[in-house]
């Protein structure tokens, strides 16, 4: 149930930044969020026996052999300590120790302090621009960073 209420916190602060939404996730039964957190590649970052953060592993299947990051999210009060930093690199590890020699990451338009997190953090723009599934509105550019 942590990943259920760190994922509903992040979908409620930005909702922009995630292809689903809140509405549609507070109706999952908890069945489905623990097949998501058993089977799913979610890591949750802890401070003080609290979840502050949460980051996503995955495949993209528009883009085969590639490994992406998906879901990031760091609670307000635990931003710039550090932790959106580690999610990276859990991430970026379980990238590497999969074979993979880059990460990559959408990030909507409309959010510029990921944007610029993740450019601090060694991704950059690969010039991919694609349309939200859920919201044709809301723009997202590709991100890359080298894993080697």
């Amino acid at each position: 149930m942590a990943l259920r209420a760190i994922r509903l916190e992040s979908l409620s602060d930005t909702p922009d930044a995630y292809g689903s939404t809140y509405k549609d996730s507070l109706k999952w039964p908890n069945s489905r969020w623990r097949v998501a957190a058993r089977e799913w590649n979610y890591y949750l970052a802890e401070r003080h026996g609290h979840v502050v953060g949460m980051a996503s592993g995955g495949f993209n299947e528009n883009h085969p052999g590639t490994r992406w990051l998906f879901g990031m999210y760091v609670t307000p009060g635990a931003r710039g300590t550090g932790v959106a930093q580690e999610l990276v690199e859990t991430v970026s590890d379980w990238a590497r120790g999969d074979g993979a020699t880059e990460l990559y990451l959408h990030v909507t338009t409309t959010v510029a302090r990921a944007r610029a997190f993740y450019q601090k953090v060694g991704f950059r723009l690969n010039g991919e621009e694609i349309v939200m599934d859920r919201d044709t509105s809301i723009r997202l550019v590709t991100m890359v960073r080298d894993l080697v």
